[in-house]
């Protein structure tokens, strides 16, 4: 939602939401549409969730420290497809789950019509210090640059202190070199190959462009009837 935001400053729910996607477009403009439904019988609340990562039955291996250390497990190899310079905020699933059940909990007044940044100020990381960190849980991997790379025009550092001081009883426990241990075990249990890693199963545009090409989703993405 913060695309591409100037300089390293942090970046606080007051700032300008500038989506660089369709995929972010359409969470911006669900935000403004639910704040505006806000009334005495519902008290609508944004996360704003740094990106996430973590171990699954439904992986996720497009989200990026899934995605770095499946390519250290699958190819020996950490290939970075940017200069690695942007700045991204992660969160580890359980600790997105955590916040969930303290918003939830939360008195009406507290959370209505506000939206909470998700994680903590230690998990603002530049794409390229990830890949560090995946190389330290995983010795002997290198790391890589895709041909031709530039920087990611996605690239922001963000501030969560307003959930920190909301909700100062909420502690998120995770960190990436944590959960690049947690991926790397998981990985290595389920044996994921390379093949497993290029396929649709585990990267969400592949899949649906899979779905797509079975007749499975018409045009709008919607399942076809009696499928």
């Amino acid at each position: 939602m913060y695309g591409a935001a100037p300089g390293d400053a942090l970046v606080t729910e007051e700032a300008p939401l500038r989506p660089l996607t369709a995929y972010a477009e359409s969470k911006v403009r669900a935000e403004e549409q639910l704040f505006a439904l806000a009334d005495a019988d519902f008290a609508p609340v944004s996360m704003r969730n740094a990106t996430a990562y973590g171990a699954s039955p439904r992986l996720r291996l497009d989200i990026v420290l899934n995605n770095l250390v499946g390519w250290a497990h699958t190819t020996g190899s950490i290939n970075l497809q940017s200069d690695g310079t942007s700045w991204r905020p992660l969160v580890h699933i359980r600790d997105i789950a955590a916040a969930s059940i303290a918003l939830l909990e939360a008195p009406e007044d507290t959370i209505s019509g506000e939206a909470f940044n998700i994680g903590t100020a230690e998990q603002n990381y530049r794409i390229r210090d990830l890949a560090d960190v995946v190389r330290e849980v995983m010795p002997g991997c290198e790391v890589t640059f895709a041909e031709g790379v530039g920087t990611d025009p996605r690239s922001y550092r963000v501030d969560f202190g307003k959930l920190a001081t909301t909700f100062p009883r909420l502690q998120l426990e995770w960190t990436a070199a944590r959960g690049a241990a947690e991926l790397a075990e998981a990985y290595r249990a389920a044996a994921l190959t390379k093949e497993d890693f290029d396929g649709d199963r585990f990267v969400r545009l592949r899949r649906i462009r899979h779905l797509l090409d079975a007749g499975v989703l018409d045009d709008g993405l919607r399942l076809v009837s009696g499928v």
